[in-house]
Formats: C-alpha cells, structure tokens, sequence
C-alpha cells in the first residue's frame, strides 16, 4: 500500500530551501488569461475576506533529486511532476512584485532584496530558483535574472507566447493592486503566507507516477495527455524489462519531443492523442474517440510488453508531429476547423511511403473536397463524419494506393457538386460568420492572380494577415457604415488587407483608397484600385467582381 505523508506548506515555506526544475520531458508552462485571472480573483478574495483567510493552491508532486550546496547554505533540488504552472505562475508575480518595488522606501527595500535573493541565487552564479522547461529563447531565465520584458506578440510558439503573456499579465495585476489598503507589501504577504500547497516529495521516479494516479482519482485537475503519460510511466517501472535506465531514457527522450512539438500549437495536444487513438483502432471507427476513450485504448495497447509501451509513445509523437504539420501550413489549417476533416488530413500526412508529390496531390484534393464541403456550403460537423474518419483509419491500416484515396476523396465530394456551392456563395454574406473562410479564398485568388501574371508569389504581406484574426484584416471596399446595405457583405465587396492598413480605411470611401490598396503590392487589393480609377466603384463594380472570383472558383474547387 502506498504511503503518502504530504506536507502542508505556505509558499514561503515551500520556496525556502529548495530549488525546482520542470524536467524536459513535461509539458511547457501553458496556463492561458483565463487561468491567471482565476488565480489573480482568488488572491483579490483571500485579501478582502481579512487576515485569517488562507488559499488552497492544490497538490503538488515533485520527485527528490541531489542536494545542492550554495556558499554555506544547502538546497534540496525539486523535479516538478505536477504543479508548474501554479508554481511558474507565481514566481512570475513575485518578480514582477520585487520590480515594481520603490527601493527609496525602507520597508520596500528590504522586501526587493529578500525577493531577489530567493528568486536568483547570486552564491550559485545566479541559479534561479525555478529553472523551467521548453524555454530555447530564454524569456523566463532572462526575466527572472534581469527583469527583461519581450513583448509577446513576437513569440514564435505558444510555449513562449504563454510565458510572455503571464509575465504581461502579473505586470499588469501587480499594478493595479495598489488601491485602499492594498499595498505591495500586502501582496507579498499574502503571496507568502496566505497561499498553501499539498507538497509530495518522493524520493523514486516509479513512486511519483503511483502518487500522480491516486491524486488523480481524488479530483486532482490533470489534462488527458499528462495523466496517458503518467500510465505509461507507471506501466514501464512496473514491467521487469521497461523498468532499465536506457527504456526509461527512451521513453523520456519521446515525451520530451512530444512536449516540444504540442508547445508550438494551442490545442494540439488534445487533437494528437485522439487521432492516435483513433488510427490505432481495432476496426474502422464512426468517429474520432474522445480524450478519455483514446487514453483507455493507448493504455491498453502498451500493456502487452515494454516495446509495446515504446511504439504507443513513438507513435503519439508521429501523429503529434504530423498534427503540427497540418496546424502549421496556413493554407491547409484554414480549409476546416471540422475535426474529421483534419483528421483524414493528419492520416495522408503520416504515409510516409508515399512521395512528396503524391503526398501534396492528396492533400489538395483533400482541400478542394474539404472546403467546398464545410467552407462554400457551410455544412457542420454533423455532415460526412463517419465517411472522412473510416477513410483516415484506411489510409493507416490498409495502406490503399494513391489513386484509391484520392477517388475515395471524390466520392466523399460527391454530392456537393462545385454548381451548388457556386450558387450558395452568389450574392450571399461572405462576411458575418465567413471570415476565416473569405481569408482562405483571397488567400487562394492573390495565388491565382500571380500565377495569371507570370509572376513568383510572394507571402511578406500575407504572413501579417496570417497573425491577424481575420475580421482584423477583411476591408469593406465600400465601407460597411456608407456602402449600398444590400451589397456591403457581398465577396465583390470584400478585400484582404494588412491589419493596420485596414483600420486606418475602413471608414473613407472607395476613390479615396485606391492608392492604399496599390500601395500594398497585392494584387487582389490592386485589382481593386485599378477598377476604382477606371470607372470608381458602383454596385455593377461589385456584382462584376464576384463574378469574376467565382468563375475562377469553380475551377478552383471543383473535381
């Protein structure tokens, strides 16, 4: 029977005398606002709630490494299995605390030194207290060291935007919090001594998984991915021949790379283990499996022996990897928020025996059915579920040919004939509940007409777009608060501008921006400016337009 002797601590407690690592093989920090703000109204209701009022901040599990000697004193090194992002999240705050500290004021002054020692050890060369994972572009260790502060808006991953983010955000409480008798040093006190944590320290990695499963069972908040790896683990120190050194290293090396790979995308680690799992199953499936389900057959599929538990783990980071394949082609990742549809997507992209160009030729195919399904119609979710999924899990366990997926494809395009979509989209709103769609097909038509001109495409300007949420980016030619009612949604009418250009036109008239939409270089907006010049923008201006995009449409998505 497992022995479990927490201890109860207030986080200064639980700071003093110890150091923390988040191992490379757990996920990067990835609270988003809506779990900071949870924890920013927390800390406003234990103050308001008075002085004997303390927070529950949950377990923590932290496996027991070396002892590490500092001048005279002596810290215990802490592997942090569960609670990093509380314990990241917090330690964000106390440094943006200790830098909005007034250091002429006395009281301030002490507390800014007592922060700085416990956040950066300067007897260990500047050791931080927290040494986090996934952070190759420094963010955390330089903000922690220096107090340097990037704008998140540069991040290139999610793993660093999230960061950037919570160093914005406890900016931005830290500020805000002195009001009343609401004082920095309040809030450093209450972070201190109000704030307490269930902390496991276990001396042996076998042990840690046992004790991440029994808080599990007892409500402990876990994603499904996290709590599929702490099975696996478990499994493989309970099996004589996974339970090596090397096996584990494996094992470790793989969740490292899958970790690596899901801090790039939001969501990714969700899509990647239902898609494994479903591609995996026994017989072809209706629909993809939920998180809960997938954890269950992945278990169950590595409980056969220790290099079953190794090919589940290599081939969740095949199916990861080509999920962030999909994600991070624009292109593709804007055909279809429909998950089945994606998941087929993610299949052709696993054949690895398949050629490059016969992998493209697929993947197109795939878009002109996809888009025209779900995009030019407008079907949901509910629409050819069972079709997309069953012809995924073909791709990966009959291994059909190239010309049988690609005639599947058609057949799943069948009856949404290009006729049918083209007159779906005629005179229609191709704005309100279109946006992500319309940028996709402008996207497609700046292709289109460079193609047409002989020209290379370029993608300078459409990387910005790209960033932007795309109602940040669509230009109303006549602007929606003067144009014809009738004709302002209409695509004729629609453009895709930089973000920051399209903001600055949206209320001037169409002669008054044609030499904007010159300026910008592409050619869909320039078309425009030229058909301004030519004759200025009437209603026929607009009905000719959408004409002209949707000839080219139904060749485009058509079969």
């Amino acid at each position: 029977m497992l022995n479990i002797q927490p201890q109860y601590l207030a986080l200064n407690k639980l700071l003093l005398g110890r150091l923390f690592k988040i191992p490379e093989y757990q996920r990067a920090y990835s609270w988003t606002k809506h779990q900071r703000d949870d924890l920013f109204s927390d800390l406003l209701k234990t103050h308001a709630a008075g002085k004997d009022e303390v927070h529950f901040m949950a377990a923590m599990v932290c496996l027991r490494r070396d002892k590490q000697e500092l001048g005279t004193d002596e810290y215990q090194v802490l592997e942090v299995v569960d609670g990093q992002q509380r314990l990241t999240t917090l330690i964000i705050l106390l440094k943006a605390i200790c830098i909005a500290l007034d250091r002429s004021v006395k009281d301030e002054e002490k507390l800014y030194l007592e922060l700085s020692d416990l956040l950066v050890k300067p007897e260990g060369g500047e050791l931080l207290l927290l040494q986090t994972n996934h952070d190759s572009s420094h963010y955390f260790a330089n903000y922690l060291r220096h107090g340097a502060r990037v704008a998140s808006k540069i991040a290139a991953t999610i793993a660093d935007r999230e960061i950037l983010e919570a160093i914005e955000s406890c900016h931005g409480f830290v500020e805000s919090w002195s009001t009343g008798d609401r004082t920095l040093l309040s809030l450093a006190s209450l972070l201190k001594n109000k704030l307490y944590f269930l902390l496991h320290e276990i001396d042996q990695e076998r042990t840690v998984y046992t004790v991440f499963e029994v808080l599990n069972s007892r409500g402990l908040t876990v994603s499904w991915l996290d709590r599929l790896k702490s099975i696996l683990m478990g499994m493989a120190f309970d099996m004589p021949k996974a339970n090596a050194p090397g096996v584990i290293r494996e094992l470790h090396s793989i969740w490292r790379d899958i970790y690596s790979s899901i801090g790039l995308r939001q969501g990714l680690s969700t899509e990647a283990l239902r898609f494994a799992a479903t591609l995996q199953s026994k017989s072809a499936p209706s629909r993809p499996l939920s998180e809960e389900d997938a954890v269950e057959a992945l278990r169950a599929t590595g409980a056969v022996s220790a290099a079953a538990l190794r090919q589940v783990a290599a081939w969740l980071l095949d199916c990861t990897n080509a999920c962030d394949s999909v994600l991070a082609n624009t292109r593709l990742n804007a055909v279809t928020r429909i998950s089945q549809a994606r998941l087929l997507a993610v299949a052709i992209a696993l054949r690895t025996d398949f050629t490059e160009s016969e992998r493209d030729g697929l993947l197109k195919r795939w878009e002109r059915v996809t888009f025209r399904i779900y995009g030019m119609l407008g079907n949901d979710a509910r629409t050819r579920v069972g079709d997309y999924v069953r012809l995924a899990w073909r791709v990966i366990n009959e291994q059909p040919k190239f010309k049988e997926i690609d005639q599947a494809i058609c057949d799943i395009g069948s009856e949404f004939p290009i006729d049918e979509a083209i007159k779906a989209l005629r005179g229609a709103d191709c704005y309100d509940g279109w946006e992500r769609e319309l940028r996709y097909m402008m996207f497609r038509y700046e292709e289109y007409l460079a193609k047409l001109k002989g020209m290379r495409f370029k993608n300078e300007q459409w990387a910005k777009i790209w960033l932007a949420s795309p109602s940040d980016s669509i230009e109303h030619i006549f602007p929606k608060s003067r144009g014809p009612v009738k004709a302002k949604n209409r695509l004729g009418n629609l453009v895709l501008l930089p973000p920051n250009l399209n903001s600055q036109l949206q209320d001037k008239m169409p002669k008054d921006k044609a030499d904007a939409y010159r300026d910008t270089g592409l050619l869909i907006a320039v078309d425009v400016a030229k058909a301004i010049e030519r004759e200025g923008w009437l209603a026929k201006s607009i009905v000719e337009r959408e004409d002209s995009i949707l000839e080219w449409a139904k060749t485009e998505w058509g079969d």
